[in-house]
């Protein structure tokens, strides 16, 4: 599918690497080894997958360091994408969108990767602690030193995505291409604004957690109390599937799966897919 207006195309399925490394809080979340990690992006090679997105945040960089050896050779022919806002150290400016923590984080993820450009570089949320334009301005350099070509936000508000947009076009500076959030058919809130906004200003959209962090897949049944998996509270990102309305969309998902002879996961991930405006969906 054609990204935005760029002229390139990725895959309907992006990987997603949130999965490799398992340091720290991500250890429930996933913890593959460089061996794993190899399998799964050569599986999706040769599946027909081009594209694919990380964080250097994820594992404190070591999911930048895994999918940059698994990927080898094959660089040029893919799509990489990769984040920063998050905390990379202890010192006070080593987390959010300041000039000084983007360009030092883009040249560290750089070198994890093993590449000298990142094709997608997206902001990993909102910094109330830095002026928007700041952080377009430091990420418009890059796109202008060539260490970056394109760049996107992830987990913006509607309001917060389009004054990034209009700062840009007021300034002269690159714009966001494309948004990644949380959408699945157990979380639709990005109907009520972001898709409109999406559709209206030609973005891409690339959804993440198509499965709801593994509850779509029917693995889970009301009386779990989710204590192993992305779903436990260890994870900062759990728990908050459980509630009464998703046990009901997960009742109408199972008899859907039912109807077309596939598991609920198979019927989750190809709603999203399918949804209009969906550029490529984050696995």
């Amino acid at each position: 599918r054609l990204l935005a207006n760029t002229g390139i195309y990725v895959s309907e399925l992006c990987l997603g690497a949130m999965t490799f490394g398992g340091v720290g809080m991500f250890e429930a979340i996933g913890a593959l080894g460089q061996k794993e990690a190899d399998t799964l992006v050569h599986r999706s090679l040769d599946a027909g997958v081009n594209f694919f997105d990380t964080a250097n945040v994820y594992s404190v960089g070591r999911s930048e360091e895994m999918l940059g050896t698994a990927l080898g050779a094959q660089r040029p022919d893919v799509i990489v994408a990769t984040k920063v806002r998050g905390r990379m150290g202890d010192g006070p400016n080593q987390i959010g969108l300041s000039r000084v923590h983007i360009m030092a984080e883009c040249d560290a993820s750089l070198r994890r990767l093993g590449t000298d450009y990142i094709d997608l570089y997206q902001i990993h949320g909102h910094d109330p602690d830095t002026d928007i334009a700041e952080t377009l301005g430091a990420l418009n350099d890059l796109v202008r030193a060539g260490k970056v070509r394109y760049i996107g936000c992830s987990n913006l508000t509607a309001w917060q995505l389009m004054k990034a947009l209009a700062v840009s076009r007021q300034q002269g500076l690159a714009e966001f291409i494309s948004t990644q959030s949380y959408y699945s058919i157990a979380g639709r809130e990005l109907e009520r604004e972001l898709i409109p906004l999406v559709d209206d200003q030609g973005l891409g959209l690339l959804p993440w957690s198509p499965l709801a962090g593994g509850f779509l897949t029917g693995k889970y049944k009301r009386d779990d109390t989710a204590d192993t998996g992305r779903l436990s509270g260890a994870n900062p990102f759990g728990d908050s599937k459980f509630t009464d309305r998703n046990w009901l969309v997960l009742d109408a998902l199972r008899d859907v799966a039912s109807g077309l002879a596939c598991d609920p996961a198979q019927a989750a991930l190809a709603w999203t897919m399918a949804r209009p405006g969906v550029t490529s969906t984050i696995v």
